[in-house]
């Protein structure tokens, strides 16, 4: 008899432990989901606050020498993209211009910048890799642009 109490204490130990995991589980489960609908509202807000006068670049590289993400740290290293209202993007989606990067012959590069509400090409150019970095030069060229075509 001392054998089947002792084997009851012992599932009944082994049931209150898995009680606790399982309302951990869900407590976590429920932080987590709460946390998430709170996202999702503080994103709706900060598109809503999000004034017109800020424009968002996305930036796409055909180039397997230069990657988007070098043309986008010289775009924030510039002082001048800042003050344009201007700021990066990783969603194409929510872009309101394209910066589009290709490589054309040997050490040629083309660039073209799109306004993606239109589909207009509102700038664009062609340089070389020789004397410099083609993502600092693109940068430059795209800020240079850009002050010429205030909203």
């Amino acid at each position: 008899m001392n054998t089947r109490v002792g084997k009851l204490i012992e599932v009944i130990v082994h049931m209150r432990v898995l009680i606790f995991a399982l309302l951990t589980v869900g407590s976590i489960l429920l932080f987590a989901e709460n946390a998430a609908a709170q996202n999702v509202a503080s994103n709706e807000t900060y598109s809503r606050a999000r004034t017109a006068s800020s424009r968002r670049v996305f930036v796409r590289s055909k180039s397997l020498l230069v990657r988007g993400a070098v043309v986008e740290e010289k775009l924030l290293k510039n002082t001048e993209f800042k003050q344009l209202g201007l700021s990066i993007t990783r969603d194409e989606s929510d872009a309101d211009i394209i910066l589009e990067l290709r490589h054309d012959l040997l050490t040629m590069y083309v660039f073209t910048v799109v306004e993606v509400k239109t589909q207009t090409v509102i700038a664009g150019g062609k340089l070389s890799s020789l004397g410099g970095t083609v993502a600092d030069k693109v940068a430059k060229r795209f800020v240079k642009a850009m002050s010429g075509n205030q909203p």
